[in-house]
């Protein structure tokens, strides 16, 4: 089964990590895990006035942040059954396609949930995720 993680460098998706590897069985041993990660993207605005080097740099460092712990946490673990998957746009959009692009059957979210005022229990990505596919998703709170 290919299994595809969200992160974005926070102890939720810490937790959601440890949740994995906690459930080894039920999710790492034999699966293929695909890691997303979605940096905000540059606004157009702002882009036109940058080199593309400077641009590039920027998603790297930002991509860096946040994958090379994900990475080490990871590999300290023994998992090598991974692939990453580096995206810049709007998180929710952009996981779903990486969702679609990879085949994936199972979508793992780290999620903190907001008050009842604005989103009940999820964050917006969370529910525009969940909203939007017809893959499972895996909440991690």
């Amino acid at each position: 089964m290919k299994i595809l993680i969200a992160v974005d460098g926070s102890a939720y998706t810490q937790k959601a990590l440890n949740y994995l590897l906690a459930n080894r069985a039920m999710f790492v041993d034999g699966h293929e895990l695909v890691i997303v990660h979605v940096c905000t993207g540059i606004s157009g605005h702002v882009a036109r006035h940058l080199s593309k080097e400077v641009i590039a740099d920027y998603y790297a460092e930002e991509n860096a942040k946040v994958l090379d712990p994900v990475a080490a946490l990871l590999a300290q673990n023994k998992v090598s059954n991974y692939t990453i998957d580096k995206r810049h746009g709007h998180a929710a959009e952009e996981i779903l396609k990486s969702a679609a692009a990879a085949h994936a059957q199972l979508i793992v979210l780290g999620t903190h949930g907001h008050g009842i005022i604005g989103r009940a229990l999820m964050g917006s990505v969370a529910t525009k995720v969940i909203s939007e596919t017809d893959t499972s998703v895996l909440l991690v709170q």
